[in-house]
């Protein structure tokens, strides 16, 4: 791109739509429904296989451990782990949020398409500047999410993004990942 073409950017404002549409609304909606208990959306997709095999099932635990253990939240108060969880549907403070949604019918391959397309916004948003986080957790209220966003009944939500610029002045709890031996495998001829 040459230096003096301008950058455009496509994204949804809130006067696309009729009243306060923004994230937030969606957000705070879903944070009431946290706050009157009222239970998660009946799931439209397995995020994770009931028997989850080894090493994937001992990285998730892993994970939840590094993330709810530097919260200072102990393994059994499944409560404060919810209330830990709700900052997903604040967008931990972001400002925007993508939804992305994926029609009833496709498979496994197109479930692969799409987070290798996710993948790409977040590169092209880090380009930009911009921080984001993937978040499977607002398809546990995909129904709030369709009372505001209003979806085809073909589609169903696979997950939300926040996006933003990260704040540098927050210590966020980070969490490890695999090692690459152990994700990467090279095949000899």
């Amino acid at each position: 791109m040459a230096a003096d073409t301008p950058r455009r950017t496509a994204a949804p404002r809130a006067t696309d739509r009729p009243g306060d549409q923004s994230p937030f609304a969606l957000g705070l909606r879903a944070g009431e429904r946290l706050a009157a208990g009222d239970p998660w959306d009946e799931p439209e997709y397995q995020q994770y296989p009931p028997d989850l095999k080894s090493p994937y099932r001992e990285r998730r635990a892993a994970f939840g451990e590094q993330r709810y253990g530097a919260l200072g939240i102990p393994r059994h108060d499944i409560e404060a782990r919810q209330r830990a969880a709700s900052a997903n549907w604040e967008c931990f403070g972001a400002p925007a949020a993508l939804f992305c949604y994926i029609d009833r019918d496709l498979g496994p391959a197109q479930w692969s398409d799409i987070g290798m397309y996710l993948q790409t916004v977040m590169l092209l948003l880090r380009a930009e500047g911009l921080h984001s986080c993937t978040q499977m957790a607002w398809a546990k209220y995909h129904r709030t999410v369709a009372e505001i966003l209003r979806p085809p009944d073909e589609l169903m939500l696979f997950c939300g993004m926040s996006i933003g610029y990260e704040d540098t002045a927050t210590q966020y709890p980070r969490t490890g990942r695999a090692p690459l031996g152990e994700t990467l495998t090279f095949l000899d001829d």
